[in-house]
């Protein structure tokens, strides 16, 4: 590139952050007349976004039981309603239709494929006598919901074509179980890659790569490190060309492509896809954001072995390396937000009995630990903490010739199976789910995952069905039950209730 192309390069993207700026500046202008908070929501696929949001609206909405947020316990919660979102032009989050998926079908709702939003007013008394004697307080929570998938892209900005195929094919070829069929078709191409570009076998590649991260991601495997992430969650883009290339073993060739070559298109769109997918995603939406949730489905990778284990690891630190870090002072938060608070969040603590629940906890602390000592470092307050964003079973003891045997009360979802046990999704089971075990690392070892059957099954969690919701005495419907929705909403949003 040549030091003009560079300078005018530098100066483009010096214009792109002084309008983000300018706009943050528009958006703390508003905030001056009722302040807004933007959460930002987001995990990898099947985690549990869609809930987590539905029972957080739900249970401040229905004034649901709420002790360990503070405005709740104390009775400082005066109302929370829906409100138009402010972003006319994002999807609006169908909480509606959530809500009657797991109250009246007992359903989980579809997992999120795309960005969405929802603004929840929140009107409270202040803790303060001064700010009680000016009157109450009123919140703007712009809930904004995106896939965990999206923000692995973020890698992609400081990698050029050579360096993803290189990260990409390291990893395909670690997972050759999943990943023949891509890299043959990868291989049979391979003295393709300067001749002229043939739509048909970018297509082939790309439908090859897709399938194989498919594969990763599929419960058995549940793999994370899976860009692009648009490859899985296509959206409105789906057989665009900014989503029809693939990796390319090109091997120590420095030689700049002839234009027209498979090769010379491949890279193209590549760029293409960091200008016009992940580069706008960043702009117009991270980079706005003031505290964010990152929700951890552990279990399905304990169930997965050390492998997906070890990969998810791996995935919430470049999860984490994404975030812009750091305690925004009033006035610094004006020019440039900064994500000032951060919850890493294991989800599903209701599969576990309740003796295991810290176990959950410090398991995903030892996942995201190197990701927490660098935002720690920058200054975000960083937290993690297990919980059920809606409670699905409950604590029972089962007793069982003269013995007394804790469990897990719960309707398995339709099809899930323990042995030789197969559920119909309708009648209730007692189950009991194995022990995590003492030493987490032994979670970790490719030689605990190759004992006996028995002792694979020990720790096989199965998927319940959300629960029927209770009633009063008068017959009042309650909201939806959790573990520790509270505590979450306490760390992300007790200081502005204050």
């Amino acid at each position: 590139m040549s030091p003009l192309n560079s300078l005018f390069k530098n100066a483009k993207l010096a214009l792109t952050d002084a309008q983000t700026a300018l706009d943050n500046l528009t958006g703390s202008a508003i905030d001056l007349t009722v302040p807004t908070v933007r959460l930002g929501v987001t995990g990898l696929a099947r985690s549990g976004k869609t809930v987590f949001i539905s029972a957080l609206v739900h249970n401040l909405i229905a004034g649901g039981r709420l002790p360990l947020l503070d405005a709740a316990g104390t009775g400082r919660l005066a109302r929370a309603y829906l409100q138009p979102q402010p972003d006319d032009n994002v999807p609006r989050f169908n909480y509606e239709q959530h809500v009657e998926t797991l109250t009246k079908d007992r359903l989980w709702p579809e997992s999120t494929h795309q960005i969405s939003e929802l603004r929840l007013t929140i009107e409270y008394e202040s803790a303060t006598f001064l700010n009680r004697q000016l009157g109450g307080g009123k919140l703007h929570l712009d809930i904004v919901d995106y896939p965990g998938e999206w923000l692995l892209d973020l890698v992609l900005l400081r990698q050029d074509f050579r360096q993803f195929s290189e990260e990409a094919l390291k990893r395909a070829k670690a997972r050759p179980d999943l990943s023949e069929e891509f890299l043959s078709t990868l291989a049979r191409y391979q003295d393709k890659l300067h001749d002229e570009f043939s739509e048909d076998i970018a297509k082939d590649l790309a439908s090859t790569f897709t399938t194989y991260l498919s594969r990763c991601r599929d419960d058995e495997n549940a793999l994370s490190m899976l860009p692009p992430g648009r490859f899985l969650m296509p959206g409105d883009m789906k057989g665009t060309p900014a989503l029809t290339f693939a990796p390319l073993n090109l091997g120590d060739t420095q030689v700049k492509p002839k234009a027209g070559t498979l090769l010379a298109i491949m890279e193209r769109r590549y760029e293409a896809y960091r200008k016009h997918v992940v580069r706008p995603f960043f702009k117009n939406h991270f980079a706005k954001l003031d505290r964010q949730i990152v929700l951890v489905d552990a279990l399905t990778a304990i169930n997965a072995g050390p492998e997906a284990l070890d990969d998810l690891s791996g995935a919430l630190t470049e999860i984490m390396g994404a975030f812009r870090p750091g305690k925004a002072s009033w006035l610094f938060s004006i020019v440039s937000r900064k994500i000032d608070r951060i919850l890493f969040a294991a989800t599903k603590a209701d599969h576990l009995r309740r003796e295991d629940h810290d176990h959950l906890e410090l398991l995903l602390k030892q996942l995201v630990e190197r990701a927490i000592n660098r935002a720690e470092f920058s200054g975000a307050s960083v937290e993690t903490l297990a919980l059920a964003s809606v409670r699905a079973t409950r604590q029972a003891t089962v007793h069982h010739d003269g013995a007394e045997t804790p469990a897990l009360l719960g309707t398995p979802m339709p099809e899930e199976t323990i042995g030789s046990m197969r559920f119909d999704g309708e009648d209730e089971a007692a189950i009991f789910p194995g022990d995590l075990p003492d030493d987490l690392s032994d979670l970790f070892s490719t030689e605990q995952s190759h004992g006996t059957p028995e002792d694979q099954t020990a720790l096989k969690y199965v998927r319940f069905r959300p629960p029927k919701l209770e009633r009063t005495a008068e017959g009042l419907t309650l909201s939806l039950p959790h573990i520790r929705l509270d505590s979450a909403m306490e760390f992300l949003l007790g200081d502005k209730l204050a």
